[in-house]
């Protein structure tokens, strides 16, 4: 049979495939309607077969049409389009400058304004960030830490496997530190060789015994690792105040049940807080606890809701002496991150962090500890005004999740507790993980991470200062409601050391 018969053959049965095609859709309709108005859970569906669907099917896409057609530049949540270029082109290593005008509404209160000198830091005169020590004087193995921007918590479990090694590799790279997240300490994490600040959540995952608390062996051998220099006890994370981890059981594999420590299938939801600690007295003896096992610096993540438990926290540590202290503490802000978590939370529960890191520093500043507590800045921090404003305000350091996932490829779906991830980021499945290159995405989070110190830098020589260290709350501006600003330090005036308002 000849090609050409073979054609006339498929035509001759088209008018057939056809009719047989829509007699197919006639069905679905038929059955369709018929359940809907006989069922009695759906009102809509039951007043409105077949056509009430669509009202669903519009609702699961309006999502994607406002993102990629109908919302402005500025105008998404929680990033709008405007940040996640900035990142996508850091991380490519592509031109950042733009044209005709910034599309930034400047007169929104809370927006943030740099206060340029009239006679800029010349390149010339600009010096290198300063490495900043953590733990020196009360750490046997203080940790020289040299980026100001570095990568925050995301767990091997909520993250993927080429994830974690593209952010590894990409750490290393750059010379950043990157938190391993409360889910252990992952054979991805030590392969990429990048520094580590291990992260100790409520439930102890990696170093746990089997009823959850500290197992002190495990957390002997963590500390062996040379590439991690710091652990972090989280004591609340800006997604879920009060709440524990969520890691559905779709996601918990063989491996990450392993070095979890739990159970392959079932959820991996962490308890609410830390049963060793329920006061502040009790979190300085856990922190001691972890130094003296670890012999490396210990600090604590937590987001702020009032400040007197951290004021009786400082108070103590002024009675018990200074090597009682934390080495550092990561400042998160309350409106959510890159975890699942109740919407309640997410929305509703603690200081977003433009109104925290203030109240942290300025409190460590009135107990005279500015020089043996180390502030970290992290939550919705993925550009250098964000990198800028926290140095100004008083961080050391500031670190990012949902920038890096941006760097690697994150088109902020909003699908990362559903083990779907378009990207390849926050899923097991293996097919999705392919489009995921751990080498070429290592290089782009390497890059985003030079582009951001270098527009930091290049801000701080606007302001008129010759290192991004030497920022403080006298060179930046807030926007009030009247939309004028004000300088931070009349907002936000720190006082003097060691005195108490």
């Amino acid at each position: 049979m000849q090609a050409s018969d073979a054609f006339n053959i498929i035509l001759s049965l088209m008018p057939v495939l056809f009719i047989w095609l829509l007699g197919l859709i006639f069905a679905v309709i038929v059955f369709t309607f018929i359940f809907d108005i006989t069922q009695s859970k759906n009102a809509v569906l039951r007043n409105y077969p077949v056509v009430g669907h669509f009202r669903y099917l519009f609702s699961t896409l309006g999502e994607f049409f406002r993102q990629y057609f109908f919302a402005m530049d500025r105008e998404e949540m929680p990033f709008n389009r405007a940040e996640r270029e900035w990142v996508n082109r850091a991380s490519k290593d592509k031109d950042n400058t733009i044209a005709f005008g910034s599309t930034k509404n400047l007169n929104i209160p809370g927006t943030v304004i740099f206060i340029n000198c009239p006679f800029p830091t010349l390149d010339s005169d600009a010096v290198k960030t300063k490495t900043v020590i953590i733990g020196e004087g009360f750490s046997d193995n203080p940790f020289s830490a040299k980026s100001i921007f570095n990568i925050s918590g995301m767990s091997f479990g909520a993250i993927s496997k080429p994830a974690v090694l593209a952010l590894s590799n990409g750490a290393r790279m750059a010379q950043c530190w990157m938190n391993t997240g409360e889910g252990g300490l992952s054979p991805y994490h030590l392969k990429g060789g990048a520094d580590l600040v291990f992260q100790i959540g409520t439930a102890k995952y990696g170093v746990r015994n089997d009823d959850g608390s500290l197992n002190e062996e495990k957390l002997s051998n963590v500390a062996k690792h040379d590439q991690v220099k710091m652990f972090e006890l989280k004591v609340s994370q800006g997604a879920k105040p009060g709440k524990g981890g969520i890691l559905p059981g779709i996601k918990v594999t063989a491996q990450i049940a392993q070095i979890r420590g739990i159970r392959k299938g079932e959820d991996s939801i962490s308890p609410n807080r830390h049963v060793e600690v329920s006061n502040a007295s009790e979190l300085l003896d856990m922190i001691g606890r972890i130094r003296e096992i670890t012999k490396k610096p210990v600090g604590f993540k937590t987001v702020i809701g009032h400040i007197r438990w951290l004021e009786a926290l400082l108070d103590e540590v002024n009675i018990r002496g200074r090597e009682s202290a934390p080495d550092f503490i990561t400042v998160d802000g309350g409106d959510g991150g890159t975890g699942a978590a109740p919407m309640a939370l997410m929305d509703n529960v603690g200081l977003p962090l433009k109104e925290a890191l203030p109240l942290v520093v300025d409190t460590i500043l009135q107990h005279g500890l500015e020089d043996r507590v180390k502030v970290v800045a992290s939550g919705k921090m993925i550009t250098p005004a964000d990198v800028a404003w926290a140095i100004c305000a008083g961080a050391d350091f500031v670190t990012s999740a949902r920038g890096f996932m941006f760097a690697i490829g994150c088109i902020q779906s909003l699908k990362c507790n559903k083990n779907t991830c378009p990207t390849g980021i926050t899923t097991h499945n293996k097919r999705l993980q392919k489009g995921l290159n751990p080498k070429s995405k290592a290089v782009k989070v390497k890059n985003y991470i030079n582009n951001m110190t270098i527009t930091v830098e290049t801000i701080a020589h606007s302001c008129g200062v010759k290192e991004v260290r030497r920022l403080n709350r006298t060179h930046v501006r807030i926007v009030q409601t009247s939309g004028k600003s004000m300088p931070m330090d009349e907002l936000c005036p720190t006082c003097p050391e060691g005195e108490k308002q």
